[in-house]
């Protein structure tokens, strides 16, 4: 569940993020980009739970809503540049429609019950991690793009940059959000649900808290300032090399927070 939770995410932020990226960036970055999401989706089937697993409605709509985004995914990986450009643009608005009904869906499929507002922080969390995750995926390889188009603007990364620091930004306000529900309303006191939230961070089992915290907020939050300031001076190699290592510290983050929802339901 955890790796299909985050596969899907990391494919369908990217689709996301790609209609922020400018055209300049060359017909061979859009395909690249969006072979990567299909593969990536493509993988996230193999590791899908059963049906038995959360809501069924709600986990088979995430199923066909990203079986259709998936499709309109390869369409647009296998026409892009080549045929059918009038129909681009309704291929884009598909994947993009699908991706996010997709994550809905999973979202209320990996909480079924609880308190009323856990469904709607999900979502949240659902959305703002794939928008993290796809955002320093297509920053990073954008930055390795200027090897290959050495010619194209700076601003170009900049902007996929300030993206990626919105993203973050709206990020740690619902992590923030959540997890002083989680310790105010103890939504996690019943019995049937296990421990309290705050005996669970200060447990051993805590370290995966923490070190979602390190590696998934705090990490990111520095190297993405290092990243913006490095974008403005135009060093780009510079900037790609520091988003290799974000990249990192997202991936590693985005693990830990979808292990911690679904072991303690609080979308972090």
């Amino acid at each position: 569940m955890v790796l299909f939770l985050f596969l899907s995410h990391l494919g369908l932020g990217i689709v996301f993020t790609l209609v922020f990226v400018s055209r300049e960036a060359g017909v061979k970055f859009f395909r690249f980009n969006a072979g990567l999401a299909a593969i990536l989706i493509a993988v996230a089937f193999a590791f899908r739970p059963p049906d038995a697993v959360g809501a069924a409605t709600a986990g088979r709509v995430a199923f066909l809503a990203l079986a259709v985004a998936e499709v309109a995914v390869v369409l647009y990986w296998a026409t892009v540049g080549r045929v059918l450009a009038s129909i681009r643009p309704a291929v884009v608005v598909t994947a993009v429609a699908a991706g996010l009904v997709a994550i809905v869906a999973q979202a209320i499929a990996a909480v079924p019950g609880g308190p009323a507002l856990l469904p709607a922080m999900t979502i949240a969390s659902f959305l703002t991690s794939a928008a993290l995750l796809g955002g320093t995926c297509t920053a990073m390889i954008l930055g390795h793009w200027y090897l290959i188009l050495p010619s194209m603007q700076g601003s170009h990364l900049q902007s996929i940059v300030m993206l990626h620091i919105v993203s973050l930004v709206m990020r740690v306000a619902l992590v923030a959000a959540a997890i002083a529900l989680a310790l105010e309303t103890t939504w996690l006191g019943q019995p049937e649900l296990g421990p309290s939230f705050h005996h669970y961070i200060m447990s051993v089992a805590g370290i995966f808290f923490w070190q979602r915290v390190l590696f998934g907020l705090a990490g990111p939050a520095v190297l993405s300032y290092l990243t913006w300031e490095t974008a403005k001076i135009r060093s780009t190699q510079s900037a790609t090399g520091i988003l290799y290592v974000d990249f990192f510290t997202v991936v590693v983050g985005e693990v830990l927070a979808k292990y911690i929802l679904l072991a303690m339901r609080v979308p972090v």
